[in-house]
């Protein structure tokens, strides 16, 4: 392998070509051509690379082909006179080949030409080790208007343009050690910036006729944190700060829909009124506003669940509901609050995907699947859904998890799929990191097992050091106005020991403590369900049996962190107790329960003394809901949260007016959620 690199009058090094990995390569291509080129080179069959005076680089190689890499171009715009379309092996090959020499030559105090074996045959001499190329401290934000254009055409800024003037949420993240290149979390995609000052290099997991928008819209993102300070990350760029008028006027009915069934109260509410909920959150979504519109979604399917006397009825998730209707009204001007004004699905381009195991539930029309999928190129958790209605005549109770397992669901059964790699070329994300794929391509799909991807997930996925985790949970905004966005806690935790399991019979509860690498406490805990009986059986013995990882959803209660077990990775591979066989038979250790803490508790009692007034009404509240919430507020008075329970006592014994009634509600309920979150973040 030869590279001309003269100093003096030789053409600079290709910074860009030194900046593209073996991983960025297979991002930018596919792992086969990197692995196939790479063995080539390590054979010594590499080709002979040469660099033209305008920085062109060329290379010969032994099967007769030549290839070309012009500066300020992507592999795509590179030549080659193979039959191949698109990238192929041979360009693979010349961006590895230039990288194994050029960093080496460069690096000599007097760098002269290529050795004379080499200048007289041709003949390749033995690749030297790749150096990395320098780190260069770059934001996208520094990218101009007309180099966007001249990278990503017209038409892209064009599209990027209009998504820009409606505004849109964005988190940028810079680099760090153990992610060095700067990248971009959008609504419906990711944006990565492997190679400094070069546009044509930019990874995102959007479908190829999309790309150039989204690289523009995250080049935006950049330049709005890079204004706003140096450390900067969640921003909202374009648009107006405060919602449109149209947007308010319907944010106010929504508001007014549930003020009016906080008066009523769930037992008394009629079908009318579940109908405009109904149709009130369809606006919401045509008008893009994501957030709310979810909110008022769930809200009314927990009316229909009422109606039909469904066990998935919880008072408390309805006060928690209407209180976040009126949280996001209140601060609609701040970004990320109403939802991203983007389209509802982004198609994804060929993706990578690797499942973390898979949630079983009964629904009113019958049973549902909820796959958890990392995506690594994102650094996200996509949510997969199924729902199989009932038979007529079949009982939903009879559908357990382990008898799902065997549904087919693209192309391969839901058990292999919870457990799998997954690669699809016909992916679509929505905002909401809910993914759908069309399943009527052939081959466009495939499963594999997933062995152990679970260990080489990036961070934030795979989660070695709790507090570390934790730590970045500081300073977020309430739970009422974070986006809502599905499987957002979702992570893999790298397990150091599991000290004991546990079963509690009177809460039908597992738990289970354990220790991750770096030495932090985590409870697991797994309630009984019926449609689930073998779950709690097979957690247990996975937990006991050399567990290395978990998979579950991660969050701060009581003091600790805990943990929702989705599934277990450990000497028998990926275990998903949800599929499992069983029927909740084997003995289980029992647990010793602490009881929780005076503060939490008061707490707790207090967000369901709440919950009963919305569940009865607050225009007729019975006299034992009165009674309720004064035993609350005795609570919080004894715990010393004196304006919380002054704020109890302001909704029992509420004036006439319906608009004071329910903003009492409403302050009470805010000032309860707020606190028991804020509660659960501190330190045991």
């Amino acid at each position: 392998m030869t590279t001309d690199t003269t100093p003096a009058a030789g053409p600079a090094v290709r910074s860009d070509l030194l900046a593209l990995t073996p991983d960025t390569l297979a991002a930018l291509t596919n792992r086969g051509l990197v692995k196939r080129a790479t063995k080539e080179l390590a054979a010594g069959t590499g080709p002979t690379v040469t660099t033209a005076p305008d920085g062109t680089v060329h290379a010969c190689h032994p099967d007769g082909s030549a290839t070309s890499l012009p500066p300020g171009t992507g592999l795509d715009n590179g030549a080659c006179s193979c039959a191949a379309p698109g990238v192929c092996r041979h360009l693979v090959a010349l961006v590895l080949a230039y990288r194994s020499a050029v960093p080496a030559a460069a690096s000599e105090a007097s760098p002269g030409p290529a050795p004379r074996a080499e200048q007289e045959t041709g003949t390749p001499s033995p690749a030297p080790p790749a150096v990395p190329a320098p780190e260069v401290a770059w934001s996208p934000g520094s990218v101009g208007e007309e180099e966007l254009h001249a990278a990503l055409g017209a038409p892209a800024l064009a599209s990027a343009r209009r998504v820009f003037e409606r505004g849109y949420g964005a988190r940028v993240h810079r680099p760090t050690a153990e992610r060095p290149d700067p990248w971009v979390e959008l609504p419906t995609c990711t944006v990565r910036f492997p190679v400094a000052g070069e546009l044509v290099y930019a990874l995102t997991d959007a479908s190829a006729g999309r790309r150039d928008e989204m690289v523009a819209l995250a080049v935006w993102a950049f330049r709005a944190a890079d204004e706003a300070g140096p450390h900067e990350a969640a921003v909202h760029v374009g648009g107006r700060a405060a919602p449109k008028a149209t947007a308010r006027d319907e944010l106010d009915a929504v508001a007014a829909l549930a003020d009016e069934l906080l008066l009523s109260g769930v037992a008394h509410a009629g079908p009318v009124l579940a109908v405009a909920l109904a149709r009130a959150g369809e606006t919401l979504s045509a008008k893009s506003l994501h957030w709310p519109a979810g909110a008022v979604g769930e809200l009314a399917d927990q009316l229909s669940a009422y109606a039909d006397r469904s066990a998935h009825y919880r008072p408390e998730r309805v006060a928690a509901l209407l209180t976040e209707i009126h949280a996001r009204r209140r601060a609609a001007a701040l970004p990320g609050v109403l939802g991203t004004q983007e389209a509802g699905t982004t198609p994804l381009r060929r993706v990578r995907l690797t499942s973390l195991g898979c949630r079983v539930r009964t629904t009113p029309t019958g049973s549902a699947a909820e796959v958890c999928i990392a995506h690594p190129g994102a650094a996200t958790v996509l949510v997969l859904r199924k729902e199989w209605p009932t038979a007529e005549g079949q009982e939903a109770d009879r559908t357990t998890g382990h008898r799902l397992s065997t549904r087919r669901l693209l192309g391969t059964t839901l058990g292999k799929l919870a457990t799998g790699n997954l690669v699809s070329e016909s992916a679509r994300r929505t905002a909401g990191r809910v993914l759908t794929i069309a399943g009527n391509r052939l081959g466009a799909t495939s499963v594999t097992p997933v062995g152990l991807a679970w260990t080489e997930l990036p961070d934030p996925l795979l989660v070695r050091d709790l507090a570390a985790l934790t730590a970045g949970w500081e300073g977020r905004p309430p739970r009422l106005i974070r986006p809502r966005i599905e499987a957002g806690s979702v992570r893999v935790l790298a397990l150091s020991e599991v000290e004991h399991v546990g079963y509690d019979p009177a809460e039908q509860l597992l738990e289970a403590s354990v220790r991750d690498e770096a030495g932090n406490r985590a409870l697991v805990r797994s309630r009984y369900r019926p449609e689930c009986p073998g779950a709690l059986d097979v957690l247990a013995d996975a937990l006991e049996s050399g567990a290395t990882h978990l998979s579950g959803s991660v969050r701060r209660s009581g003091g600790s962190v805990r943990i929702e077990p989705i599934a277990v990775l450990g000497p028998k591979g990926v275990i998903v107790p949800d599929l499992a066989p069983g029927g909740g038979s084997a003995p289980l250790e029992a647990v010793v329960r602490q009881s929780a803490d005076p503060l939490t508790a008061a707490l707790d009692e207090a967000i369901g003394a709440l919950a009963s007034v919305a569940h009865s009404g607050l225009r007729n509240p019975a006299d034992q809901v009165r009674a309720r919430l004064d035993d609350a507020a005795t609570a919080l008075s004894r715990t010393g949260l004196s304006r919380a329970a002054a704020l109890l006592r302001a909704v029992g014994h509420g004036g006439e007016d319906n608009a004071d009634r329910t903003g009492a509600w409403l302050e009470a309920q805010l000032h309860v959620l707020v606190g028991s979150e804020l509660r659960a973040l501190e330190s045991p």
